[in-house]
């Protein structure tokens, strides 16, 4: 009777390194990272990059909060735990209340990453102390994430430039009221096309188009408010907004419609409500592979999809403030036209942009839904093979769009939904399709394929 007794304490209560010791430090460990996702994508999904890595942080906190507590229970007590839970926690608890701005995450990115080597540091001599056997490895393995992470976040502060400084403006900046904005125009000759980028994109994602329209015709591409050579705003813009704002730079660049308007993906929608704002300076649309106005009611998947984007490009400025931004580039075009591209893409700030045009996106829908027809205005709608294929709705929302106009054709190319932009074959077809618009607005005939 004493052995069985004596037995089923000592299981109870197991050794340092013991099995049960482990199953807290794993336990642990992933509720950190299960409420750190629960926060930054359900909580606060989309929130600005302050309050999403307050999040995480407070997330992560709870998990080492959590190991000290539970370890306490047994003969391996974590009493360490406690100094990362309450520095992540009472750090994530702040950033959340205030809020800080992009400056101040700038400025804060020259002193954090060497304070959280230092405890990482601390944190693992101690460890390394209470804790032995599989439980050692689980945690030594966060610390290093962490110190990977601290490193990266300032190895990208100390060595990289400014956008701007390595890559300098390929075309003009002028003031649209109290910020600037870029434009890029190429060519010669009327009716000037006009390029709307899609989400992630800025004017560098069109050089394929630019390349491929210049010769026949003057063609600008420019960046919307918190894209490439342009400035920040301080709120997200939405479409009758970011109208007033390229008019104006229209003007200010000395560019005469009327224009043929081009959208690329949610440049489509932003392209429909300049058309409908300024109908008068429009002449012609082409619609590539374009998001719908209303994408939330035709396309089934859509409201769906649109949450679980809300949630995960939440996260993206706070990767690109690690430096971890640099693994969702990845551009199609050629090596020197995709190098700005692929470096405005690893960028804090492309993930904020990025982030805040999402948020924006139904009111920017709503907006669009105004142009109710352009009459017999030269349209083409090329849809991307890829994207119908996969979209339920997506083939039926593309119809319904070249119904603005009574002059439209449609046709469905073999390319990705970026490589109506990025890829030769997308390209050369995109190129065609403007052609095909401007002859016809030249011509005063109806708008055909070739």
């Amino acid at each position: 009777m004493s052995t069985d007794v004596h037995h089923s304490v000592r299981s109870t209560h197991a050794s340092p390194g013991g099995r049960p010791v482990t199953r807290v430090v794993l336990g642990s460990l992933a509720t950190g990272v299960a409420v750190a996702v629960l926060l930054t994508m359900v909580v606060v999904p989309g929130a600005t990059e302050g309050v999403t890595t307050g999040a995480a942080l407070i997330g992560f906190g709870l998990g080492w909060a959590m190991l000290r507590a539970l370890a306490s229970r047994t003969r391996s007590p974590q009493t360490w735990a406690a100094v990362p839970a309450v520095s992540m926690t009472f750090t994530g608890a702040v950033l959340m209340a205030v809020a800080p701005s992009d400056h101040t995450l700038t400025v804060l990115t020259w002193v954090w990453p060497p304070l959280v080597l230092a405890l990482t540091g601390w944190t693992y001599v101690h460890m390394r102390r209470a804790l032995t056997g599989p439980g050692r490895w689980l945690v030594t393995s966060a610390l290093v994430l962490l110190a990977a992470a601290s490193v990266g976040a300032g190895v990208r502060t100390v060595t990289t430039d400014s956008f701007a400084g390595t890559y300098p403006a390929p075309g003009t900046v002028r003031s649209v009221g109290d910020h600037d904005l870029h434009i890029d125009c190429r060519g010669q000759g009327r009716p000037t096309v006009v390029l709307f980028s899609g989400l992630g994109e800025f004017s560098g994602s069109w050089a394929r188009i630019l390349d491929g329209v210049s010769p026949t015709t003057r063609v600008c591409a420019y960046d919307r408010a918190g894209q490439g050579w342009s400035d920040d705003v301080g709120d997200p813009q939405d479409g009758i907004a970011a109208a007033a704002d390229l008019r104006a730079l229209l003007v200010a660049a000395g560019e005469s419609g009327p224009f043929v308007l081009v959208g690329h993906s949610i440049g489509g929608p932003y392209a429909m409500t300049y058309a409908g704002q300024y109908a008068d300076e429009v002449a012609g649309m082409v619609l590539l592979d374009s998001t719908s106005p209303h994408q939330f009611d035709v396309i089934p998947s859509y409201p769906l999809q649109y949450a679980m984007m809300r949630r995960a490009y939440g996260v993206l400025p706070t990767l690109g403030r690690l430096g971890l931004g640099a693994v969702l580039a990845g551009s199609h075009l050629r090596a020197g036209d995709a190098a700005p591209v692929d470096a405005m893409s690893a960028t804090t700030r492309a993930g904020r942009n990025a982030r805040d045009e999402l948020s924006m996106l139904p009111v920017v829908f709503r907006q669009a839904q105004a142009l109710s027809d352009l009459d017999d205005r030269p349209l083409v709608v090329l849809t991307s093979a890829d994207t119908a294929d996969d979209t339920d709705g997506w083939t039926e929302a593309q119809e319904r769009m070249a119904g603005l106009s009574t002059n439209a054709i449609t046709h469905e190319v073999a390319a990705s939904h970026a490589g109506m932009v990025e890829d030769p074959v997308g390209a050369v077809a995109s190129v065609q399709a403007i052609a095909a618009v401007v002859r016809a607005v030249r011509t005063g005939t109806p708008v055909a394929s070739r």
